[in-house]
């Protein structure tokens, strides 16, 4: 796995020595190490309430050399942590159904899928063409694969936001109504002003992207009615 500056990786926390945090990272046989300051923002009374050994941590690349990363816990924001867990756990899924049909082939097959892929990418769309996946595995083991994949539920993702509506108004509630007609989410009325805005997809950046889509019209909707409009 080639690793660049920026990369959002997950690691496993191996040691702590004095202040510095020693880290396994997966998919690579690099190792890496995070300085006290880049564990957290103000005063870290007691890194262990942060990491300790054996913990599965997620974190941003700060530099690379030959041998050894740099990384940072505390710039790692909650989106980027939860879109990069959802992503493994996806992974490991397919993995997973590659390791029950090849069993002591697998490892091979997903190191030579991952070369030019995620097996997520790989997989799905060997459902609409077959060709390049019988070349790996062969065509007996390709159908097999395939067969699981297809009876395979797919897991929905859902994403919820809070927006907050203020309008002096005597018919203020007719009009938020009207601002909310036609957007393809859940919305709830919540609290005074307060709503909530839930949406369901079967991949997470897709959800982010639509629940983004549907924020945008809201506000530009509020806005063109006068509304105070927040959102978090």
């Amino acid at each position: 796995m080639e690793i660049e500056i920026g990369d959002i990786l997950i690691c496993a926390v191996e040691k702590i020595a004095g202040t510095t945090v020693f880290v396994e990272i997966e998919g690579s046989d690099k190792r890496g190490t995070i300085i006290l300051s880049e564990i957290a923002a103000g005063r870290i009374r007691n890194l262990r309430d942060y990491v300790v050994p054996k913990k599965t941590i997620v974190c941003k690349v700060l530099r690379v050399s030959k041998d050894h990363v740099e990384l940072s816990l505390r710039r790692v924001k909650e989106k980027e942590k939860k879109e990069i867990l959802e992503i493994s756990k996806v992974e490991k899924g397919y993995e997973g159904i590659l390791k029950s049909t090849l069993k002591e082939k697998s490892e091979k097959v997903v190191n030579q899928i991952k070369e030019n892929s995620s097996l997520k990418d790989f997989l799905e769309s060997s459902k609409e063409n077959s060709f390049e996946l019988e070349k790996i595995v062969g065509k007996e083991n390709a159908e097999k694969i395939l067969e699981i994949l297809r009876k395979q539920k797919r897991k929905s993702v859902q994403i919820k936001k809070n927006i907050k509506l203020v309008s002096n108004d005597p018919h203020g509630l007719k009009m938020i109504k009207e601002v909310f007609d036609g957007e393809d989410a859940e919305i709830r009325y919540t609290s005074a002003g307060n709503y909530s805005i839930k949406v369901e997809e079967n991949d997470l950046k897709k959800a982010d992207q639509k629940i983004r889509e549907i924020i945008e019209r809201i506000e530009k909707k509020a806005k063109k009615n006068n509304f105070e409009f927040y959102y978090s």
